[in-house]
């Protein structure tokens, strides 16, 4: 359908058009049949000419175009008198709502004369499914889809703009908040949950922020917040101090009572930096000294953060350097029997020789190494030191002697390298030798370990032992769930044990659970004749580690000049394990 009441086609030779009524009709067809709206307005912007298509988009009747009001109709009428006005051809986006809906129109709007009329013929085109895309592709190279939140280049551009018209804009604060312990989060309650959480988090700390503050969420639990305008860091950091108190109430989630903490680092422009990163870098590293000592708080950068960055590389950087050239070494500690003073197994433990040949303890790089994602190779190079080693071995301790091996919590959970690992235990030959040491948060979170892993090392023989109960996330319940061969209780319970009481108590509890499990309790970090004595008179505990008997005992400290019969072996671990006891009990004395 279309108007022509208001545009005469007649044939008449006044409207200089000397068209017949056949091509008339044939225009008509031509115009009804067309893909894209076509309109015709007057110089008044009535509309003179509405074919079918242009009806539908406009949402009116072709012949009735001109008695509805509605806003886009509106929008036309005053563009087409501006458009006339000044002569030139204009193409344009509209937003219409027709009888398809809301949608969007591309639109070329041509002035042109005919005869002695002057009129602006339009023809429009539905770009609605390609503008829908459009915002789909932006979205999704600018919004998180979970959160709904700016992405890392929206705050970057944001920022740098503000740098620019630093003189103008003022002062602001970039923070970045990073989520407590999430992985746990994750593995305990599942990923679904860990997904709503992040959901509600991004509701909470949005909930008190100015238009002109940007919560960005860059990756999987950090979120960067730019504050602006600000006056004084006193009031930024009572800002966040509040919003860390309110993610510190409980977030409800399929009926699941969550707790949640975030860890904060935070940066001001201009003292903290000039540019975006390295604004972002120095909120990095305050968020990162949060996280090193206690978590839940916040931090503002300082120059020593950057200096303990740079310290920090140079480790990273050397312990690359020493795995490629392999520095990495292995001293064992032996497991003794406190009653008759015999070895039952050893500990392989790694140490880091520096450029200077120094022994390096695992604290100076192992939660390094952890982080970085090197504690697979290291854990690689323990088993294969161990191999080279294993007649030595045998001849030191003997060929009775368990051989347990660290592997850190996050490797644990891993099937990725436990699979593997597990493989190159078996492919040794003697893998029931093996006893394999991880952390209890190993086993009480919701991993991979308890349930896929365990049974992996089962069917090869591998032994399981709890390392550091105590300090992580026990409770004596969640022993019964364990499925475990050896559990060591963590030094804090066991130094001077004889004074403490309590301590006293909780080791009974321990090994009374642990013997009914079936579980053999070792004893960590006896550095003292009292310590030993209590164990013995006052506990059924029958083995224990720790520097009273031995240090942590390089291989070639003995090798022997010359092949040990069997029966002097274990004579040669014992003298070992003596004069290392002796040596402390001398060094003790002296401190003391």
């Amino acid at each position: 359908m279309y108007s022509s009441d208001r545009f005469n086609f007649s044939p008449d030779a006044n409207d200089g058009l000397g068209a017949t009524e056949a091509e008339l009709r044939f225009l008509r067809s031509v115009l009804s049949q067309l893909p894209s709206g076509v309109t015709v307005q007057d110089e008044q912007g009535r509309f003179l000419l509405v074919n079918d298509t242009a009806a539908v988009q406009l949402g009116a009747a072709a012949n009735s175009v001109d008695g509805v009001s509605a806003p886009h109709l509106d929008i036309r009428r005053t563009s087409c008198r501006e458009i006339l006005g000044r002569g030139r051809t204009v193409i344009a986006e509209e937003k219409v709502t027709g009888e398809r809906g809301a949608q969007t129109l591309l639109t070329a709007h041509r002035p042109v004369r005919i005869g002695d009329r002057q009129v602006l013929i339009s023809s429009s085109a539905d770009i609605s499914e390609q503008k829908e895309f459009e915002d789909q592709l932006f979205r999704a190279a600018y919004y998180d889809e979970l959160t709904g939140l700016p992405m890392r280049r929206v705050v970057e551009h944001r920022a740098d703009t503000l740098v620019r018209r630093g003189r103008v804009e003022g002062r602001f604060a970039l923070a970045f908040l990073d989520l407590d312990n999430f992985k746990y989060i994750n593995d305990y309650y599942g990923h679904a949950t860990g997904d709503a959480l992040l959901i509600e988090l991004a509701k909470r700390i949005s909930r008190d922020l100015r238009e002109s503050d940007l919560l960005s969420r860059i990756s999987g639990d950090e979120f960067l917040l730019l504050l602006h305008p600000i006056e004084r860091a006193e009031e930024v950091a009572e800002f966040l101090h509040a919003l860390l108190d309110r993610l510190n109430a409980p977030f409800f989630i399929d009926g699941a009572e969550v707790f949640a903490s975030a860890s904060v680092g935070v940066s001001l422009f201009p003292e903290h930096g000039a540019s975006y990163d390295v604004l972002r870098q120095n909120a990095d590293l305050a968020m990162y000294r949060v996280k090193n000592s206690g978590k839940g708080t916040l931090a503002f950068f300082s120059s020593a953060m950057e200096h303990e960055a740079l310290a920090r590389m140079k480790v990273e950087q050397s312990l690359r350097l020493a795995i490629l050239e392999k520095r990495f070494c292995c001293a064992f500690q032996a497991k003794v029997d406190i009653r008759t003073e015999e070895i039952k197994g050893i500990e392989a433990l790694v140490r880091l020789r520096d450029n200077e040949g120094v022994i390096q303890a695992p604290g100076a790089f192992i939660n390094l190494a952890v982080e970085l994602g090197l504690i697979d190779e290291l854990a690689h190079l323990v088993l294969d030191e161990i191999v080279k080693s294993i007649d030595l071995i045998n001849d030191t301790f003997g060929q009775d002697a368990t051989i347990s091996i660290n592997v850190a919590a996050k490797q644990a959970s891993n099937p990725d390298f436990m699979q593997p690992f597990a493989r190159a235990l078996e492919a040794t030959g003697f893998p029931k030798r093996f006893m394999v040491e991880v952390t209890e948060d190993a086993f009480v979170t919701r991993s991979h370990f308890q349930d896929e892993i365990v049974p992996l090392l089962r069917e090869i023989g591998v032994g399981i032992s709890i390392d550091d109960f105590g300090i992580g996330y026990s409770s004596l319940s969640a022993l019964a769930d364990i499925t475990a061969d050896e559990i060591k209780i963590d030094r804090s319970f066991i130094t001077d044990i004889h004074k403490r009481p309590r301590s006293q108590g909780i080791l009974r509890a321990i090994e009374s659970l642990s013997e009914a499990l079936g579980m053999t309790v070792i004893a960590e970090g006896i550095e003292s004749f009292e310590e030993l004595a209590y164990l013995q008179a006052a506990t059924k505990i029958r083995y224990a580690q720790g520097y009273y008997f031995s240090r942590p005992i390089f291989l070639e400290e003995l090798k022997p000049a010359v092949p040990l019969a069997s029966e002097a072996r274990m004579s040669l671990a014992s003298r070992a394990v003596q004069e290392n006891r002796q040596a402390y009990a001398r060094s003790s004395r002296y401190r003391r």
